[in-house]
């Protein structure tokens, strides 16, 4: 596991200590920040932690936010939920980090489970209950793991163990268990651990990139010499899907299409537990395929990202957001899919489903569960899925066995949309006899020049196809749901296609570009006549 920062606890006020070189075994270990507690009464500040970050940095004090739930909460009792935050100066583009290099950890693991190199995963423990000698009335505490690995179930479990000790004994249990898991060996994928913590031993398998996708669980080590008998996990990673979509299983082929789309969306829930398991749930259903775009399981409105999000100047990021402020329902209207969740409620009959409405309709602070979206699905509704997990509900079965039934479905829509895709970008690599043959030709003044020459002309094909495209396009249908923004958008990016079609030339009929210049007067005269002057004379 990532082996846990050196730095002693430490009190809000206190200057940070020096910097201590970390053993041996922490430096093999991407840090593992097993952070801090919060006291509403100082506000939400760090009270103490084992962590290596600035005090009143960018990450502490996003941290101290996305560890408290961000809406009025009359609650009592234990809450666990998780956030994703990007790194200070990290990259936007979650694209950018997942693939580089971290060393053997990452060139062993499955794509979905690689370090991110500009993100960090926070898991916590939030406690809240009446105390009368608190100023409130309420003992309010949070206790946070912070890792760039995306071991949810791991995490989680972990936390019910050590935050109940801790929030009674405080400081002297978290620094016993904080000694304890600096013990802890890498993660090695492939290979079962035994994590000892707390008079527990956790047990559990690292996955690796050579298993097959939608296989069971390899089988777990010999446990007669562990005493006490270990506490075996099933998965470091993998939710309870089947819970999670339980309200939405009859739209799990919509949400997938999204999906895979890179579609932006909104995910609005009753609490952080429930949103951030459904971002999670979200992401992980195009596995084994990777979910490229940004993801905040849980988003509030101090986020840095806040006001990017929220403008209506410009068209909403690739990104799956997390929210449980009521504030959201009007700030991020215009985003162009939005789910509406309520609170989970386990029953003998399949849980009432949500239903896919306008955008329309959601203008009001009790909006109804929903699915508010425009989209037209490509795919149909599985009917003898819906079937099977209906008769598992009456039946009693398991909901491990619901998650995997319908963890198989997802796996089987993403495998039948990306194995063509793999088969063709196999067949265009060529014979190792036929690079062989042309290695010094591929170094020569001339291959450039064909190269160069092939890809102009494929480029400019592309781009006489997309014309062409454009022109059967029903432009008219396509402008009833979008804003003035993208409208313009649109007008800018067709004029500048037919200014490039005209100058280079594309292969395209003189007839396309005069039915492009016809659509871009149509979707000017749907604007209000002073953009209609401004775009009229550029």
């Amino acid at each position: 596991m990532d082996a846990l920062s050196r730095a002693g606890p430490r009190p809000a006020s206190a200057p940070p200590p020096p910097p201590r070189c970390p053993g041996a075994a922490s430096r093999r270990l991407d840090r593992l920040r097993v952070c801090v507690t919060f006291d509403l009464e100082l506000g939400q500040a760090m009270e103490l932690g084992r962590v290596s970050l600035p005090r009143g940095s960018f990450a502490e004090t996003s941290i101290c936010y996305l560890s408290f739930p961000d809406s009025y909460s009359g609650g009592l009792g234990d809450t666990q939920f998780s956030f994703r935050l990007r790194q200070a100066g990290g990259s936007r583009d979650s694209r950018d980090s997942p693939f580089q290099d971290d060393g053997r950890y990452n060139r062993e693991a499955p794509l979905t489970l690689q370090r991110e190199a500009s993100h960090y995963f926070g898991y916590v423990y939030f406690r809240q209950v009446k105390d009368s000698s608190m100023r409130r009335g309420y003992f309010q505490k949070s206790l946070v793991l912070v890792s760039r690995l995306p071991y949810v179930n791991l995490f989680q479990r972990l936390l019910q163990l050590i935050a109940p000790e801790y929030f009674d004994k405080l400081e002297p249990c978290l620094e016993a268990v904080c000694n304890e898991i600096d013990q802890w060996p890498p993660p090695a994928p492939g290979q079962t651990l035994n994590l000892p913590v707390m008079g527990v031993v956790i047990q559990v398998r690292i996955p690796s990139r050579v298993d097959k996708p939608g296989s069971s669980p390899v089988k777990q080590c010999n446990q007669e010499n562990l005493l006490p008998a270990p506490l075996v996990l099933p998965s470091v990673h993998e939710l309870d899907l089947f819970r999670c979509f339980q309200p939405v299983l009859i739209h799990i082929q919509m949400l997938w299409e999204l999906m895979l789309l890179g579609e932006p969306m909104v995910v609005m829930a009753p609490s952080p537990t429930v949103s951030s398991e459904m971002v999670l749930a979200l992401t992980s259903c195009l596995a084994p395929l990777r979910y490229c775009c940004d993801f905040r399981p849980y988003f509030t409105i101090h986020d840095s990202e806040f006001k990017e999000y929220t403008t209506r100047t410009q068209a909403p990021p690739n990104i799956v957001v997390g929210v449980t402020n009521p504030f959201f329902i009007k700030t991020l209207q215009h985003w162009p899919h939005i789910l509406r969740v309520g609170e989970p409620r386990m029953s003998g009959d399949l849980p009432k489903q949500v239903k896919v409405k306008k955008l329309a309709k959601l203008k009001t602070l009790d909006t109804k569960p929903g699915i508010y979206t425009s989209y037209k699905t490509f795919l149909h509704k599985d009917k003898t899925l819906i079937k099977r997990l209906l008769k598992g509900i009456q039946r009693k079965r398991p909901s491990e066995v619901q998650s995997a039934l319908l963890r198989r479905h997802l796996l089987e829509l993403t495998q039948s949309f990306i194995i063509p895709l793999e088969h063709y970008m196999a067949s265009l690599m060529p014979l190792q006899r036929a690079i062989t043959r042309g290695r010094r030709f591929f170094k020569s003044p001339n291959f450039d020049g064909w190269f160069r020459q092939r890809h102009r002309e494929m480029t400019q094909k592309l781009e006489a196809l997309h014309l062409e495209a454009i022109c059967e396009a029903d432009i008219v249908a396509w402008m009833k749901d979008k804003s003035e923004v993208e409208i313009v958008d649109l007008v800018l990016k067709l004029r500048e296609k037919l200014v490039r079609a005209r100058c280079q030339p594309l292969p395209v009929k003189e007839e396309t570009l005069r039915r492009v210049g016809l659509y871009i007067d149509t979707v000017i005269g749907s604007l209000p006549e002073d953009l209609q002057a401004v775009l009229h004379h550029p």
